[in-house]
């Protein structure tokens, strides 16, 4: 997708009309998308040694698997509809309705669930520094700030049930919001948009059998959505800022976001607008952070040092990639090592911000993806899930990119170069726009 957006930006081919919506799209492309997504599936089934994740494999499978034979047996104008729908019952509405309804949930879920109860039941959703050194479970822990305990209250109120897991609600944060920004980014068909993202394996995967990270992507998508205008008012500021606070208060992982919106607001649109952000921004994360740094230990103890893989207990978050490697293999040196790759990574991306600083959302959104991208390959703590994010970011951004294209020009303007390649590109053949 990102390469997608640079041919587009930088005077390459237009994708125009054919790309504007997912029942535009020309059915070789649908064919790509769900045989990829049927490859993806089948791969998690055979070679993942989790028994959830085995499950969804399946599960997914026919249900892409459907989707593709829809494609490729009907030559229907509204094909697209039926294979959109096999996508999302098959590999997200039928293994999260399943998978909820038995308990089959991934150890995060279980975290969240007992951070609502702990929030109503002790006043705060970490356990305590005595609590933690006393246990060697690392699911004691409670990386996520606290935001993410509401959707853990469902189940500590109403004590279980389909409805109360709490992937239910972060699937139905996300439809609405990944839905919202893409509408306010100027998709076309930001519905169609929607399920086949919801949909796609990138969602889906990760919602079924966890999905903490999935309401996050939705409200980072959100906040930049909000700045796409150009100038940015001071109001849409002040909502952005409430957007990009709300996932900064669900979890760390949204922080650098906050950092490349103040930047690009204050350079784009002025100091007034940034300072309007900013306050939004951080009274949201005071509000909803500030009551449980009473205990500042506890907080740190939960949120920062064990996710950086610091604290008395290792996280069981692993995968092969360059920093989990690294930490493994040389231990408390191989901590280090990695803690200090990260530093340097912070400040390659803050000098990129200081010397070329973004001046559109585009641009903005592509440098997120790539230090979030850096960021987690050098994690001591990792798993493959966290690619969402830069792949979230990067659907919404090619969405909202060929929406304003298909149009004739942007929608909202987010210009850049963008007028270079307007002119430039090649003519499209005009495609009827599908109904909403």
């Amino acid at each position: 997708m990102l390469l997608a957006y640079y041919l587009m930006d930088m005077g390459g081919g237009r994708l125009g009309a054919a790309w504007e919506s997912p029942a535009a799209m020309r059915r070789r492309w649908l064919v790509g998308i769900f045989a990829v997504s049927v490859i993806w599936a089948v791969l998690v089934a055979t070679f993942s040694s989790d028994s959830v994740h085995r499950l969804w494999g399946v599960m997914a499978a026919c249900g892409y698997g459907l989707a593709l034979l829809a494609v490729l047996a009907v030559r229907n104008a509204r094909v697209s509809d039926v294979a959109l729908g096999f996508s999302f019952v098959g590999a997200l509405l039928a293994p999260l309705t399943w998978m909820a309804a038995k308990g089959l949930e991934q150890p995060e879920v279980w975290v969240v669930a007992r951070s609502g109860s702990m929030l109503i039941h002790q006043g705060t959703p970490y356990a305590s520094t005595a609590a933690l050194a006393a246990t060697t479970n690392p699911n004691a822990y409670n990386p996520y700030l606290p935001v993410m305990a509401l959707f853990g209250l469902p189940r500590a109120i109403f004590d279980g049930g389909l409805l109360t897991d709490p992937r239910i609600w972060f699937g139905v944060v996300f439809f609405v919001v990944f839905w919202l920004a893409l509408r306010q980014g100027g998709a076309t068909d930001p519905g169609r948009w929607a399920v086949l993202v919801a949909g796609s394996p990138v969602i889906a995967f990760e919602l079924a059998v966890g999905g903490t990270d999935v309401p996050m992507v939705g409200f980072l998508c959100l906040g930049f959505a909000l700045l796409y205008r150009r100038p940015t008012s001071v109001n849409l500021a002040v909502q952005a800022g409430l957007a990009l606070g709300v996932a900064s208060a669900m979890k760390a992982t949204a922080w650098p976001a906050l950092v490349v919106a103040v930047v690009l607001i204050a350079v784009r649109d002025g100091r007034k607008s940034a300072w309007a952000f900013i306050v939004a921004a951080l009274g949201v994360v005071a509000v909803c952070v500030g009551p449980f740094a009473v205990h500042p230990k506890s907080l740190v103890d939960n949120t920062i040092r064990f996710p950086l893989g610091l604290a008395s207990v290792q996280s069981a978050a692993s995968s092969p990639l360059l920093g989990h490697v690294i930490a493994a293999t040389w231990h408390s040196a191989g901590h280090t090592i990695v803690v200090a790759l990260l530093v340097l990574a912070a400040a390659a991306v803050a000098l990129s911000l200081v010397f070329r600083p973004p001046r559109t959302v585009s641009r903005a959104v592509v440098l997120l993806a790539g230090a979030m991208t850096l960021m987690f390959v050098l994690a001591p703590s990792t798993r493959f899930g966290y690619f969402i994010y830069p792949a979230a970011l990067a659907i919404w951004l090619f969405a909202v990119r060929v929406g304003g294209q298909a149009a004739g020009g942007p929608a909202t303007p987010d210009p850049g170069g963008t007028a270079a390649s307007l002119s430039t590109s090649r003519p499209t053949i005009p495609v009827e726009r599908p109904a909403a």
